[in-house]
């Protein structure tokens, strides 16, 4: 290193961990905020929940849009957070699309206000808001399905489309269900929904010439054997 390079700044450093740790808290009390008051919780109650005045949170923020972004994304990172163990399945077919569908209806369910402040948020660049939520959940059901589908010696193409359209299935039907609940329980709506979603795993998988008991112990992809 040269001797007269410029040392680190330590003041910025210190600025920024200060800034991001600042914009998690304001996030958090905007959770919270839109938790208590619903979706439409303004700017004033995000800073009174806070506990500062609202031009203090647009000293973190560039504007309202850069708030409620970051809002939109820390909810997503909570519902894929949730979806764990979805992504390390084990059990039978249907316990495991029992257990992802309800997975997601129970957070759903639990935190209505925080999906439907979701579902309000404009599409922006694909990664925050519903459309953002949608392509990740559909990326990590796609490799799942990908790779069962190859351990089971079958073309893979479908998958992907197969998990996007599931996901947007369920997704609707879900949304339709928390805003007109009708007679319908939550166990029944998750015994509805992994049915469909079974059946049309269950269709492609006959096509390509394998038949699975949906309540026999399915290993995972890596520990089938190969395909003969």
């Amino acid at each position: 290193m040269q001797a007269n390079a410029p040392r680190p700044d330590g003041r910025a450093t210190r600025w920024a961990g200060q800034h991001a740790r600042r914009r998690a808290e304001f996030v958090e009390a905007a959770l919270n905020a839109v938790t208590e008051h619903g979706p439409d919780a303004s700017t004033e109650l995000i800073a009174q929940q806070a506990g500062v005045a609202r031009t203090r949170l647009y000293k973190h923020f560039d504007d309202a849009g850069d708030l409620q972004r970051a809002v939109a994304r820390r909810i997503g990172e909570l519902i894929v957070e949730e979806l764990e163990p979805v992504w390390n399945p084990q059990g039978t077919p249907n316990q495991m699309i029992t257990l992802a569908v309800d997975t997601h209806l129970r957070w759903l369910t639990e935190h209505g206000n925080l999906y439907r402040y979701l579902l309000r948020q404009p599409p922006g660049d694909g990664t925050d808001g519903p459309g953002g939520i949608r392509n990740t959940l559909g990326e990590h059901l796609g490799t799942l399905f990908g790779a069962y589908l190859r351990a089971f010696g079958i073309d893979a193409g479908p998958a992907d489309t197969t998990a996007f359209g599931l996901v947007g299935y369920v997704d609707s039907a879900t949304h339709r269900w928390l805003d007109r609940p009708g007679a319908v329980g939550r166990p029944e709506l998750v015994r509805q929904l992994s049915g469909t979603v079974w059946v049309v795993l269950d269709g492609i998988l006959r096509e390509g010439g394998v038949e699975l008991d949906p309540d026999a112990a399915l290993p995972l992809p890596h520990e089938l054997p190969a395909p003969g």
